[in-house]
């Protein structure tokens, strides 16, 4: 039973009971009905504009997943899924985890050499530290490591 058939149900029961209405409390009683009843259309109200605004959020979610998939494909990273397949023209991505947010995006390695990019996430600044990858194995000082470290600057 819903709440409009329950105000109905209770109004009905005061009217069978044939009171006389000049009374004070028989008053009361009806002012109270009145107010169930005003509360009871409310709800009913609300619950219809719930469900509205509902479905427009449902219709909402399936467009930005209609956007996302436009935009990112199937996968929200698939320019890292087949690293190998990459052409001589394509420019490599490598996937980067935020530390604080916890998220994985893609950046070219371009980005990784910079040192640093803000997560777009979470505003985080990632920086990345390749220093030992370029550091100079060989203290000897020959011709051949100097040169190697030349190309590596």
């Amino acid at each position: 039973m819903t709440l409009n058939e329950r105000v109905a149900y209770i109004r009905g029961l005061c009217e069978g009971l044939n009171l006389d209405e000049g009374k004070d409390e028989v008053k009361v009683l009806k002012a109270i009905i009145d107010l169930l009843d005003d509360m009871a259309l409310s709800q009913t109200d609300m619950e219809d504009l719930y469900d509205e605004l509902s479905m427009q959020v449902d219709e909402i979610d399936e467009d930005l997943g209609n956007v996302e998939e436009e935009i990112y494909g199937d996968d929200c990273c698939d320019c890292c899924d087949d690293e190998d397949d990459f052409d001589d023209e394509e420019e490599p991505f490598y996937e980067v985890t935020c530390d604080k947010c916890n998220k994985t995006i893609c950046v070219s390695e371009d980005v990784l050499l910079e040192g640093e990019i803000q997560c777009p996430n979470c505003g985080e600044v990632l920086e990345f530290d390749f220093s030992e990858l370029f550091e100079d194995e060989c203290d000897c000082g020959c011709e051949d490591c100097s040169d190697e470290e030349d190309l590596m600057s």
